[in-house]
């Protein structure tokens, strides 16, 4: 069992990322983690597994959290085994099968004596077996380092595990056997992760925000809908409030417009009965007293439901408040963009493809591209671009304008701040405020306009280079996305999935998740 009461954290900078957060977690269950980018999800990841401490509160738990993180960098200069914490066992396992029969060899391996056939059997399990434990961790991908600490729930059979962004990097089959092992492990998970194929494996979803933890008992697909229902409820609050508002100020103009009259008749038959000058003016006075107390007790009335109503818009999900507007591609539907007769490419003499490549695309398609890790999605990709040409085969391009955007949204200049990377894509002369009002769209508020893209999470990077894109007033022919939803939250998943749909160029696009590309409507696959 896991209790967390009142935890609350402060980042570095002072700032409160959440407050007095609750959360009951029984042996045996697993939980989905979510939330958006910079609720906390990762933080609080990190507080559960003893490497933050919190501002205030207590954590309850009944054995140590075995961790697997999002970022491996940390770990670039160890190897396997140590990053896995199990390097000075298995060096007293060999110094005690070699005769070093020592005290320390014993305290160090705490009868442990099956860890060398774990740590095989769960390499094995993670098709790492090719993998040395003295390797170092920097000499492995990003699929494999995931791998790695995933192998270690097998080697340390831990009660409570906590996964952060476990897909991430794993291709079709290592994503298989992530959900396999899901299903089948005993241990207590907290995942956090946006892929909706793994969360919809979790029995209970906790929504992390700036208002606490809300617990919805059910998978992805029962949360999904529960959103929906209460956005539905927030949109008629939101519509009944504006409703309201109108009536507020179409009552008080009404009330004043006949004070207003009664006023002018009173004062009317005063001079004519001949009131005198002095009680003229107390009359007078009076009358605008009771004007301004008028105004003031509506004005109190506008004011609440006023505020009311921006309390209810700020709580409409960031989708909702986004305007995408991508201008049609110039090329008609079906024309031929590129083509590809017999080629091939060679790196160190070595051809990459067995079979000689024969691709045609053509303008309009939705094309997802798919193979393992080093079966030349990147290199088909920059033959596309005409960045490089083949060693062997006939290319054809069409002239075209393309756009390809890898994982870390590189078209952006991390040494400019947010406004100044919009008006680089500024090619249609709009003005200053037009530009603010696009990054506003794409929820860059004034004080974010001044922020440094290199201090961008990914889901901002993500948002602004699509607000870029629009900003552009061309839209490309071809838009080549690689793992765009590494790194992405669900809110900004959606936002993605949102803008490629409106999107009616040619969509070329590598990527694992395979809900994301079910959604955005994939009409056809190369894998390689």
């Amino acid at each position: 069992m896991l209790i967390l009461q009142n935890i609350s954290y402060t980042h570095p900078n002072k700032n409160l990322l959440f407050d007095n957060i609750n959360l009951t977690i029984n042996q045996h269950h697993k939980i989905a983690l979510i939330g958006n980018n910079g609720s906390g999800k990762s933080t609080l990841l990190k507080i559960i597994a003893n490497e933050l401490s919190p501002l205030n509160g207590q954590i309850n738990t009944l054995s140590e959290p075995y961790y697997v993180p999002q970022i491996f960098g940390p770990f670039n200069e160890l190897t396997i085994g140590q990053a896995l914490k199990v390097e000075d066992k298995l060096n007293a396992l060999n110094e005690i099968l070699n005769g070093h029969v020592t005290e320390e060899n014993y305290a160090l391996l705490e009868d442990d004596w099956t860890i060398d056939e774990r740590c095989q059997e769960a390499l094995a399990y993670w098709q790492l077996s090719k993998l040395d434990l003295l390797q170092k961790m920097d000499t492995l991908s990003g699929g494999q380092k995931t791998k790695v600490f995933l192998a270690g729930i097998i080697i340390h059979q831990p009660e409570l595990v906590l996964l952060d962004e476990p897909s991430n990097h794993l291709d079709v089959l290592g994503r298989q056997l992530l959900y396999d092992f899901i299903q089948s492990t005993k241990s207590t998970l907290i995942v956090v992760s946006h892929d909706r194929k793994l969360l919809n494996l979790l029995e209970t979803v906790c929504e992390l925000s700036k208002h606490g933890i809300k617990v919805y008992g059910g998978n992805y697909d029962f949360y999904k809908e529960q959103k929906i229902i209460e956005n539905n409820a927030l949109s008629q609050d939101i519509q009944n409030k504006e409703k309201a508002l109108r009536k507020a100020k179409e009552k008080e103009r009404d009330t004043i417009e006949r004070q207003q009259k009664l006023d002018n008749r009173g004062k009317s038959k005063q001079e004519k009965a001949g009131v005198a000058r002095i009680m003229m003016n107390t009359l007078r006075n009076n009358a605008e007293n009771s004007t301004s107390k008028l105004k003031s007790v509506h004005a109190e009335k506008i004011g609440d439901i006023s505020q009311e109503l921006q309390t209810l818009r700020s709580s409409l999900p960031d989708i909702d408040k986004m305007k995408f507007g991508f201008d049609n591609s110039a090329l008609h539907r079906g024309k031929i963009l590129f083509r590809a007769t017999n080629i091939n490419f060679a790196y160190n003499s070595q051809l990459l493809w067995k079979d000689d490549l024969n691709i045609q695309i053509t303008s309009g398609e939705r094309i997802a591209l798919k193979g393992k890790n080093g079966s030349g999605k990147t290199t088909l990709i920059k033959l596309i671009l005409g960045d490089i040409e083949p060693q062997k085969g006939i290319i054809y391009r069409a002239d075209n304008k393309s756009v390809y955007i890898d994982q870390d949204y590189s078209l952006l200049d991390n040494k400019l701040k947010v406004y100044q990377q919009a008006e680089q894509f500024n090619i249609s002369a709009l003005q200053e405020h037009e530009i603010k009002i696009r990054l506003n769209r794409f929820l860059f508020t004034k004080e974010d306009w001044d922020k440094s893209c290199n201090a961008l999470s990914g889901g901002e990077r993500m948002r602004l280079l699509l607000c870029c894109l629009i900003i552009n007033s061309k839209s490309p022919d071809i838009l080549i996305f690689d793992e765009p939803t590494n790194n992405l939250d669900i809110q900004n998943v959606e936002i993605l999935m949102a803008a490629i749909n409106e999107y009616q160029g040619t969509l070329i696009i590598v990527s694992h998740d395979e809900t994301f590309l079910e959604q955005i409507n994939i009409e056809r696959k190369i894998e390689l």
